[in-house]
């Protein structure tokens, strides 16, 4: 049996900030990750915020190293009207930019440089079983691909085990989510005529109408992901998910912003669906183990939230983790769960807003006040938890304000 401090269920970007940060403060942190890395995932347009995380964990040096797409900003397009947020431009102090890069290179870097740390990584690891006695220490069973198992005896489990749900699952935690259900459809795509269209160093958003958007984020190698999200209902006229399959050139060639940038270029792979991803927890803790990144809640992918909630959590949980080993007295409710539901409460009231059309009001309207403008943008860099920022603090209020004054004033 292995004995260790932490352990952490995931090697994602939430499992290795955890890691990362506790390691750091001297304790023993193994990580047991289900899949074998690189491995795919979605999620590929990073928040400023989210830097700030990965800083504390020590990842930066690493990752500039890789030269991924530095991403400046986001802009929105809709019947030839764009909305161009530039994060250096935002009310909130801290990061200007992010990265947009193949989350697969950026999952390892993190992974890779926990191993370097000294924090062991069990990659085809699947945890089967957890017990935790009254003391909140855990004897967690793991499952290697070859059938074997092995376990370990830890003080503190953190969950990072993403759209897994590990916890939630066993400890019967799940919950319904606020948000519709909605489905995409994605794949990368060469993208030698990028420079024609639009400038690499940000994603941008095309605004078909409140049923369905579409994303392009070009990495630094060339190749682009481009998505489509909509309700479930909307891809009903391409037929069943195989026909929307090969029918997703004509769905590009349909959109006059990509139809001669994506003109016959060659896909790196076959595009994929996904449906139904956001999900949420009945609570974020409990004895002898806390949830972090998707685990507590992911949204939609419309604001690159997930990321930033992920590392955000984690880094927050991974202090409080410490705090507790040292034997001091956390309060998880007001210190993490409250913490936590207060950012994803701010990127929901935006969320909804996009879909209902309020945001359209706002980012496409005639004259924009730029302090509002700046206000706003440090939402979509993911400062979600600045209080000297109305559009945080109101959240609701103040969108509901700002399209009301809009709409009267046209």
């Amino acid at each position: 049996m292995i004995q260790t401090d932490v352990l952490v269920i995931g090697a994602g970007p939430a499992g290795t900030v955890a890691a990362s940060i506790i390691k750091n403060a001297g304790y023993n942190v193994e990580i047991v990750e289900k899949m074998q890395f690189p491995r795919f995932v979605i999620g590929e347009s990073l928040l400023p915020r989210c830097l700030e995380a990965l800083e504390e964990a020590g990842f930066m040096p690493a990752l500039k190293e890789k030269q991924f797409q530095e991403k400046w900003g986001a802009k929105f397009v809709k019947d030839g009207a764009i909305c161009d947020f530039t994060f250096n431009e935002q009310h909130s102090d801290g990061y200007k930019y992010a990265w947009q890069m193949p989350r697969a290179d950026f999952d390892s870097t993190l992974a890779d440089e926990c191993e370097r740390k000294g924090i062991p990584v069990h990659y085809l690891s699947e945890v089967i079983d957890i017990k935790i006695d009254e003391q909140g220490h855990s004897i967690t069973t793991i499952q290697k691909e070859d059938g074997t198992t092995f376990q370990v005896a830890a003080k503190f489990i953190v969950d990072g085990s993403g759209y897994g749900r590990v916890i939630p699952r066993m400890f019967n935690l799940d919950k319904p989510a606020q948000l519709p259900t909605r489905k995409t459809i994605f794949c990368h795509m060469e993208d030698p005529r990028r420079m024609t269209v639009e400038e690499p160093n940000r994603i941008v958003i095309y605004a078909q109408d409140t049923d369905c958007w579409i994303w392009t984020i070009p990495f630094a190698t060339g190749v682009t992901s481009v998505g489509f999200v909509a309700l479930p209902e909307y891809f009903d006229q391409y037929g069943s998910d195989e026909d929307i399959v090969t029918k997703f050139r004509k769905m590009i060639e349909a959109e006059p912003n990509l139809r001669e940038r994506f003109r016959d270029v060659e896909w790196k792979f076959e595009p994929r669906i996904l449906q139904g991803w956001s999900a949420t927890s009945t609570t974020f803790f409990g004895k002898g183990f806390v949830l972090t990144g998707n685990v507590t809640e992911f949204l939609d992918p419309i604001f690159s939230s997930g990321v930033t909630l992920a590392t955000v959590s984690s880094q927050k949980a991974a202090n409080l983790v410490i705090k507790h080993l040292k034997g001091e007295n956390v309060d998880w409710e007001n210190e993490y769960m409250r913490y936590m539901e207060k950012g994803v409460d701010v990127f929901r009231t935006y969320v909804k807003s996009w879909y209902t059309g309020d945001l359209y009001k706002i980012f496409f309207a005639d004259n924009k006040n730029q302090d509002v403008k700046a206000q706003i943008c440090s939402v979509l860099a993911g400062y979600v938890w600045d209080d000297t920022n109305p559009f945080v603090k109101n959240h609701e209020r103040s969108v509901s304000a700002l399209v009301n004054f809009l709409e009267h004033n046209k």
